[in-house]
């Protein structure tokens, strides 16, 4: 196939919040794109039309993404330029975007990513824990595996970000509680980039019974400090004493 006359797909960021957060290569992208392909195409309407993009976005979930997927491809080789956005931030950061990519790649066509919004690294920062080397966890398992998962991010020794739902949130910081210890440093944020920003920091106890006292909306990025910060934490507490 000659990738001169092949198309590219672009993954394209889009704000978490906060629609200033666009950016103008985005923007045009999207204007150029001759199919735009959308997580749920009722929630991307408002934010083309907000940037004067009048184009119809075409659904692309993890319900039909399998089978899209070379739908998309055959597009691509006839030259068409493809973006897909999700809902919020980054597409295929925990959301659809991952095997589009691959079947894109393996059919030896061009793929490009934006730079932009994705929530967990303004979470990250802003946690006050060491960001120069840390995990993405995004979504544990909700059921199948979790506890196994959690046992082994108790050893981890870099700082964990993890990504979880207002419903759960609750029950995920007591799992983190018994696993990790209750004084485990920790930091958690909600609502980013939105007028109801807020990160609430300390050990895990007092996070828990912050939020256990407040209205639980949005969603939620979670940043525990890794094991070896904590033995540093507790070396410098040990030799203030």
């Amino acid at each position: 196939m000659d990738n001169l006359t092949a198309g590219k797909l672009f993954l394209v960021p889009t704000p978490i919040g906060n629609l200033e957060d666009m950016t103008f290569r985005a923007i045009r992208v999207l204007k150029e794109a001759d199919v735009i392909l959308a997580e749920d195409t009722r929630t991307s309407a408002p934010l083309l039309k907000h940037f004067g993009i009048d184009k119809k976005a075409y659904a692309h979930h993890q319900h039909n993404e399998h089978q899209a997927s070379a739908e998309i491809v055959r597009f691509l080789k006839e030259g068409k330029k493809v973006a897909l956005i999700s809902d919020a931030g980054t597409p295929a950061i925990s959301d659809p975007g991952f095997l589009l990519v691959r079947t894109a790649l393996q059919n030896g066509l061009d793929v490009e990513c934006l730079p932009g919004a994705t929530a967990f690294v303004p979470a990250l920062v802003n946690s006050g824990l060491p960001a120069d080397a840390f995990v993405f966890e995004g979504f544990l398992p909700v059921k199948k595996g979790r506890h196994t998962r959690l046992k082994k991010l108790a050893e981890e020794e870099r700082t964990i970000v993890l990504y979880e739902s207002p419903h759960r949130l609750l029950k995920a910081l007591e799992e983190f509680m018994e696993v990790m210890g209750a004084d485990r440093q920790a930091s958690v944020s909600r609502e980013l980039t939105k007028l109801y920003e807020e990160t609430v920091r300390g050990t895990l106890t007092e996070i828990k019974s912050h939020f256990e006292n407040n209205i639980l909306k949005g969603e939620f990025v979670i940043c525990i400090a890794g094991k070896a910060e904590e033995k540093k934490a507790k070396k410098h507490y040990d030799s203030d004493r």
